[in-house]
């Protein structure tokens, strides 16, 4: 196929229905028989995994595998801000006059991503975001990127369009179109920072540990609810996971954080790194 013609076939596809068949099927016994196969077409490397491959009873399941304690090692330091997954950067940046990037000549609205009032929206305006992407060989379970309570979470219904290289520099808003997980997170430290889990094409659903939300589900409609009485989490303690790749966009507010040296578009992070550190000038 002509690579001219792919984003038209993107933009017609029947992205959700196709997302829950794979669901069904990797959930199947019988995807278990792929595992192997998975592992050697993405390089996976098992010595960290928790358990035996031969114990995961789908694919599904050893997509959204656990790692053996100590695996993912968590920066320490009351001031640094950690990488909630394994995964590449594909976009960092400011918040300038309430837009991030999405690719090069392309932006979108940080109200359009968040999906609420603008009220909620202007908290971020003036501060920064990171878009990390997770291939299908990363590990896929999403943690706190820093301390605090669980203070609000909001489900957007959408489409499912891939988050690869050739959906983000095609499809215009990609990441305010596609499904949407979104967890707020109240740290003293840093303030009010959101936790984006954005849906794609063959993720089965996106899942958290605070309650039932889930994604991709029929005549899915948009809830925004507080999460009351969350406890304090630590930063790196496991908040939900992918069932196949997608994306995370950490949004924070103005005057609150510094990138760590070095992180750049194109790099490789690994859950519990150094992403970035608390403004000292606070």
């Amino acid at each position: 196929m002509r690579k001219s013609l792919l984003p038209g076939l993107i933009l017609r596809l029947p992205h959700n229905s196709l997302s829950r068949t794979m669901g069904k099927i990797t959930a199947s016994r019988f995807s278990r028989l792929a595992v192997n196969h998975y592992i050697r077409h993405y390089h996976i490397d098992v010595s960290a995994v928790e358990k035996p491959v031969r114990d995961y009873r789908s694919l599904k399941e050893f997509f959204a595998r656990r790692l053996k304690a100590g695996a993912r090692p968590i920066a320490e330091g009351e001031r640094v801000i950690v990488s909630p997954v394994d995964g590449t950067v594909s976009q960092l940046g400011d918040i300038r006059q309430g837009t991030l990037i999405q690719a090069k000549g392309k932006l979108y609205s940080v109200q359009e991503l968040l999906g609420d009032t603008p009220e909620v929206a202007q908290r971020f305006y003036g501060g920064k975001f990171i878009t990390i992407y997770l291939s299908p060989r990363d590990y896929h379970r999403i943690h706190l990127p820093v301390d605090g309570k669980l203070s609000k979470y909001t489900y957007l219904p959408g489409r499912l369009y891939p988050v690869n290289k050739i959906g983000v520099e095609h499809v215009e808003g990609l990441f305010a179109r596609n499904e949407r997980l979104i967890t707020y997170i109240e740290s003293k430290a840093a303030g009010c920072v959101a936790v984006v889990k954005v849906g794609a094409l063959f993720v089965g659903s996106v899942k958290v540990v605070y309650n039932t939300a889930t994604t991709n589900v029929k005549r899915g409609r948009c809830v925004i609810e507080p999460i009351a009485g969350s406890p304090e989490y630590r930063k790196g303690e496991e908040l939900g996971w992918f069932e196949f790749g997608s994306t995370v966009i950490l949004l924070f507010e103005n005057n609150q954080i510094n990138w760590a040296p070095q992180l750049c578009e194109g790099k490789a992070v690994l859950m519990g790194q150094i992403l970035a550190e608390i403004d000292e000038s606070k």
